[in-house]
């Protein structure tokens, strides 16, 4: 048996569940570079559960665009923190809620018990430190995938 691979997923909606670290560095890795408004966050303290709405850069697909000559593609997805106690920002403000953020990558530092900190990284030194009971992290494409409004895969300085 095999890792799964990118290539693996297709053209069906990925739907993936992050409950260790390696998983999340999966989920991680799948929304660098998404963007969201302030507004697409939803914390619902009651319910322990953070949500985003995303659009998310296809990392799976660039490398049949690249091979086939054509766009690459973004998706809109939710991204899902559940088992969640305590949400901080920093580098932002909430109250902006027509602020556009982009996702470098999601982080944990582990506590006790299993618990720990899922930090989601944003470009420009923002952060969301996410204090959570255990990792449980979901991410679900939620549309069909669209025509990137760059053209372009984002591109990483070395």
């Amino acid at each position: 048996m095999s890792d799964a691979r990118f290539e693996d997923a297709g053209e069906r909606a990925l739907r993936l569940k992050a409950l260790t670290e390696e998983d999340l560095t999966v989920i991680s890795a799948l929304v660098q570079d998404a963007v969201a408004r302030v507004g697409d966050f939803a914390w619902a303290a009651r319910h322990h559960r953070l949500a985003v709405l995303i659009n998310r850069f296809r990392w799976e697909d660039r490398e049949d665009a690249l091979r086939q000559g054509r766009d690459f593609e973004r998706v809109r997805a939710l991204l899902v923190i559940d088992g969640v106690l305590k949400v901080r920002a920093s580098g932002l403000d909430p109250k902006e809620q027509d602020l556009i953020v982009s996702i470098l990558a999601l982080e944990f530092d582990p506590g006790e018990d299993g618990g720990g900190t899922i930090r989601i990284i944003l470009a420009g030194d923002g952060e969301m430190a996410v204090d959570v009971e255990c990792i449980d992290v979901s991410l679900a494409d939620v549309t069909r995938p669209y025509v990137a409004p760059s053209h372009r895969a984002p591109e990483h300085g070395d």
